[in-house]
């Protein structure tokens, strides 16, 4: 599974570019090695005396996939050995992990299943983040990493023609390039933007998670024989846990995610051990197999803040010859479940610019030149795409959650749940009457259309783009058959015209939903 090229010269006759690749997280890694793959001198430089990653779980989407192959086919072959695969007839379920009383009732579909998102096209494969980063270690030669290299700054050194490392030890190493892969808390981006820059550290999003693996059988027997095959998320108040299988469905992993309110205590390490006992009371109340998930945690477990660039994102990936890939350039909450392979994306867009740049044989002011608008490139390529990444991620976390509080009718909540989940509606609603004043404000704004189709209720809306324009989504619950479907455009053209508002029957059973955007 050698990578063909990756300690030589592609072109065969320019001097290699000598690249600093600051971080050996998994971007890090996978960058130098598509970087070496192209005859590029890539140096790793980490700041751990080791490989080091967590034993959690991390999935690629078939896109991703299609980008590692492109950066070096050996990263697909490696994560075929290691990944558990899903397929595109698969679907994300999410179920009512308050309300059901018994075990039984909580792994009944028609009880406790509140709606499936299929995966369509995504395809995800996935498996161990310590895992695949010793696998892609083992792919780099000799000597690709040194370790223990804390940065403390760089300098764009115009005299000596070098980009200047500067690490904590008291060394220093040089580079025609520096690209910063050092995650959230970057150091790359702080000397970019400048250390008084809000965008130079990154935010607390006020949601913590509280992560660890267990043999399949064990959740299996915890959360039932749905776990085995695809994702799960169990929702409830304020909280909610996802499971993926994971090692070629030996393991299952599991992440809670919960809000709280705090600052987290410890902001530049991210982590802080606590006791289990804080998911059990985090989960207390809950269906029973979800109350009991904390027995199935070590008595000491790690508690991650999770951080994002959401309410202060970089203006820029790149200054000089250094930019920034990955969660350093655009750190997100991990709702979209794209994180890693946004990065991935990154990886592929700069190793292909600079070998564009390394073809062209140059030196001196001209190799300056053209390495700093390679850079400039990738920023404005890749500016947009990561602000959206992380600005629809943090959406996720903002929106989604089971209005537990009004009454058993889950269908009329989830209405406005979903409507979250796809960014369209931007308050919380509680309870039926609530829920009805909603729309009826919709309509009397002229923002939106509310209409009885067939059995179900379909809520129109129009809101303005991200980067300008309209867009428009049409959400319905209940709606089913062909005609039913047709008869959503009716309700769409109203967010024009203006409509009564209309309620459709409140006790259907949730089946299905649309959001045909």
């Amino acid at each position: 599974m050698a990578s063909k090229n990756i300690n030589g010269n592609a072109n065969g006759s320019a001097r290699p570019l000598n690249v600093a690749v600051v971080g050996g997280g998994i971007i890090g890694v996978m960058t130098a090695i598509g970087l070496r793959r192209r005859g590029i001198h890539a140096i790793i430089y980490e700041r751990a005396q080791t490989w080091h990653e967590v034993s959690a779980g991390m999935a690629f989407t078939g896109a991703a996939r299609e980008w590692m192959q492109q950066i070096d086919p050996a990263l697909v072959e490696l994560l075929a050995n290691i990944s558990q695969k899903t397929d595109a007839a698969s679907s994300n379920a999410y179920w009512n992990a308050y309300h059901p009383r018994t075990k039984e009732d909580a792994e009944d579909e028609s009880k406790s299943l509140l709606f499936r998102i299929p995966v369509n096209n995504l395809d995800f494969w996935g498996c161990v983040r310590s895992q695949l980063l010793k696998g892609m270690a083992d792919l780099l030669p000799e000597g690709a990493a040194v370790f223990g290299k804390q940065l403390l700054n760089y300098i764009d050194d115009e005299q000596s023609g070098n980009v200047v490392l500067h690490f904590a030890d008291g060394t220093t190493a040089e580079a025609d390039v520096l690209l910063g892969c050092d995650g959230i808390h970057s150091v790359t981006r702080a000397v970019l933007l400048g250390a008084d820059h809000p965008a130079s550290r990154a935010g607390f999003s006020h949601t913590v998670a509280y992560r660890t693996m267990v043999p399949i059988e064990l959740g299996i027997k915890a959360l039932g024989e749905k776990v085995a095959k695809s994702a799960c998320n169990h929702l409830g108040p304020n909280a909610d846990l996802l499971v993926y299988p994971v090692m070629s469905g030996t393991l299952l992993n599991m992440a809670v995610f919960a809000h709280e309110e705090a600052e987290f205590p410890d902001p530049d390490k991210m982590t802080v051990h606590v006791d289990r006992t804080e998911i059990q009371k985090l989960f207390d109340g809950w269906s029973p197999q979800v109350a009991d998930i904390w027995k199935l945690y070590p008595e000491k477990v790690v508690k991650w803040g999770i951080f994002d660039l959401e309410a202060n994102p970089p203006p820029t990936y790149a200054g000089g010859r250094a930019c920034l890939v990955g969660d350093a350039a655009h750190a997100s909450t991990p709702y979209l479940g794209v994180g890693a392979c946004t990065g991935v994306e990154d990886a592929l867009v700069v190793c292909t610019l600079l070998e564009s740049v390394q073809q062209k044989a140059l030196s001196g002011e001209a190799l300056k030149e053209a390495l700093r608008d390679a850079l400039q490139t990738y920023s404005a390529a890749r500016l947009d795409r990561g602000r959206w990444i992380h600005h629809h991620s943090r959406q996720m976390v903002d929106g989604v959650e089971i209005l537990v509080d009004v009454g058993p009718d889950l269908a009329a909540q989830l209405v406005v749940a979903v409507a979250h989940l796809e960014g369209n509606v931007g308050v919380h609603v509680r309870g039926d009457a609530g829920l009805e004043e909603f729309f009826a404000g919709l309509v009397d704004r002229g923002e939106g259309a509310v209409a009885r189709v067939g059995n179900g209720v379909a809520v129109a809306q129009r809101r303005p783009g991200e980067f300008g324009g309209e867009r428009r989504a049409v959400l319905h619950h209940g709606c089913s058959g062909v005609s039913d479907r047709r008869e959503l455009v009716n309700v769409e053209a109203n967010v024009d015209s203006g409509s009564e508002k209309c309620w459709g029957s409140k006790s259907v059973v949730l089946e299905e939903w649309w959001s045909l955007l």
